[in-house]
């Protein structure tokens, strides 16, 4: 799992797979995210827990795997990290942005509403939230939180308590995550394999990458297609082109999220 958002749905269904396919032994599942949608962390971790009851499930942390990363992860027989994995970030966060101002004054896009009763645009981004939208949206993140903790106890072999004394949004290193139970290992995706195949007792095994990565020419082609969409987009829109960039995010990260509330880019 190595893009910027966790996707659920094609997540999961590959390790339901694997799951049901007597020919697999093991599960090494590889994560690198920074996070993502409460929903789709649920519907991995769930697929995850699965899996785990039946295979051995290690999971491998890459450069990140914190927030939703490491929600996916928990119900693991091991969790193996490299001592400098930015990791943790046990907690949710709510984004409903208001772009009233920025659709009306930089794009010229104006709303009117007609509505039946005060609720029937609940949520909208094209004012600011109401009392009551607040309320609701801190309701919906205390139960996340909640239940993220409950997961990670349950995981970890920890109380609720133990786990929100190091939770509450803390990020960690790889060696303080391990120091505080958060991980088991140090080392890379070949110490976790092997660490998979010691656990099933296997001398003679092959792994098998899914979901099936694309070949050269396919990568070159979509690599070749994004840049072209993204250059044909700043040429029509010019200095716009951010605008576009932060309304095409922020409509992404509309709701609950299971994620650092923030990029992290390393030069």
């Amino acid at each position: 799992m190595g893009s910027n958002a966790i996707i659920g749905d094609v997540l999961g269904k590959e390790i339901r797979k694997v799951r049901q396919d007597s020919s697999y032994k093991a599960i090494v599942l590889r994560v690198n995210s920074p996070g993502g949608a409460v929903f789709d962390s649920e519907v991995i971790w769930r697929e995850v827990k699965l899996a785990a009851e039946e295979k051995t499930m290690v999971v491998s942390f890459g450069d990140v795997a914190a927030s939703g990363g490491y929600y996916i992860a928990c119900p693991a027989d091991l969790i193996v990290a490299q001592p400098n994995t930015i990791t943790g970030s046990i907690g949710i966060f709510g984004m409903i942005p208001n772009m009233g101002e920025l659709l009306n004054d930089k794009l010229g896009i104006t709303t009117d509403v007609v509505k039946t009763n005060k609720n029937s645009d609940l949520i909208s981004l094209s004012r600011p939230m109401t009392e009551f939208e607040r309320e609701m949206m801190q309701q919906y993140i205390e139960e996340g939180y909640d239940l993220f903790i409950t997961h990670v106890a349950d995981g970890r072999n920890m109380t609720k308590e133990q786990v929100d004394e190091i939770g509450e949004g803390r990020v960690w290193s790889g060696e303080n995550a391990k120091e505080i139970g958060l991980v088991d290992e140090f080392g890379g995706l070949q110490r976790a394999i092997e660490l998979a195949a010691e656990i099933e007792g296997l001398e003679n095994y092959r792994t098998v990458q899914l979901p099936a990565q694309l070949d050269p020419f396919q990568q070159m082609f979509k690599t070749g297609t994004d840049n072209l969409r993204v250059r044909f987009l700043k040429n029509q829109l010019g200095e716009n082109y951010r605008y576009y960039e932060f309304l095409k995010k922020s409509s992404e990260m509309n709701g609950i999220y299971a994620r650092i509330p923030y990029d992290i880019n390393i030069n």
